[in-house]
Formats: C-alpha cells, structure tokens, sequence
C-alpha cells in the first residue's frame, strides 16, 4: 500500500488551532518596547504641557495597545510557548517559564493599577499623580524589560529547540509507517 493510502485511511480530526510563530512574538516585543518608550515620552509630555492632544493621544494608544495585544501576546505564550517547556524536565528551564507566568501575573496586576491613570489621561482630565504615574510605569517598564530580556535569551531559544525536536520526533514516526 502506497504512503498516502496510508495516511489517508486515517481518522479525520478537527484542526489544531495555528500555533503563533514566534517571530511574531518577537514583533509583539518591539511593539511592547515601542509602548513602554511612549509612557516615557507621554510623561515627559506631561510635565512640560499637561494633558493636551499629544499626551492624550499617547495615553490612548499604549491603553489599547496593553489592554488588546499585550494580553493576547501573553495568553499566546501561556497557550503555546509554555506548556511544551514545562514538560521537558528541565529543572532550570521549568523554573524560568514559571517565573514568566509569574511576570504575567504581575504585569496584569501593574496593569490594573495603571490604566486608570492613563485613561484619565487619554480623555484629558487634569490632576493625575505624576508621582504616583511616574512610579507605576518605571516598575511596569523594569518588568517588562525583565521579562523580554530572560524570553529573548533563554525561553524563546530553548522553544525553537523544543520545537525542532518535536517536529523531527514526528517526522521520524511518520517514517516509520
């Protein structure tokens, strides 16, 4: 019987949802540093004009940048990315990835905390706490750059490497047929 007779005689199944590449994941982490730079140049907007055009229309695209892509981008690593690593057994890998589930706990919590202010901002309201401002975005950015810098150099590259093992694991069974 030929190859494809075989593989055709299987069982249909439903599809499995697309696995997002990770260079798009990578896009998404330029976007997050490019947001993350907005919050700094909306401050010091802020301090120099108040909330005019300018500071609101920055405030307006980080919220929905944050509140839209950046909670997708997380739940994509949490659905994709994570698991696989998890199952490896590799003690220091499985502690990473916890750690950045951790981060995504923490960043949605730093969120919370933070875009009211910014949507005060974006609808131009007067009298937010600069210092309170100021303070929540330095520690949502110094997280963040946490975050990316330990994905970008250890997680990301032991998933590529994850990722090619599986898809040689399943070429090697799809040989054996």
């Amino acid at each position: 019987m030929p190859a494809r007779a075989k593989h055709a005689a299987r069982a249909a199944r439903s599809p499995a949802p697309p696995m997002p590449a990770l260079d798009k994941l990578d896009r998404t982490h330029r976007q997050i540093m490019d947001n993350l730079d907005a919050l700094e140049e909306m401050l010091e907007h802020l301090a120099d004009d108040g909330a005019d055009e300018r500071a609101r229309q920055i405030a307006a695209k980080v919220c929905a940048f944050f509140t839209s892509a950046a909670r997708q981008h997380h739940a994509d690593e949490e659905r994709v990315i994570f698991p696989a690593l998890l199952a490896t057994g590799n003690e220091e890998l499985v502690q990473h990835v916890r750690r950045l589930q951790q981060d995504h706990g923490w960043l949605e919590t730093d969120w919370i905390d933070l875009s009211p202010q910014l949507e005060a901002v974006a609808e131009g309201y007067g009298g937010v706490d600069m210092a309170a401002l100021r303070y929540g975005i330095e520690i949502f950015t110094a997280l963040y750059h946490e975050h990316i810098a330990l994905e970008e150099s250890l997680v990301y590259p032991a998933a590529v490497k994850q990722m090619l093992a599986d898809q040689e694991a399943a070429e090697g069974r799809r040989s054996t047929f």
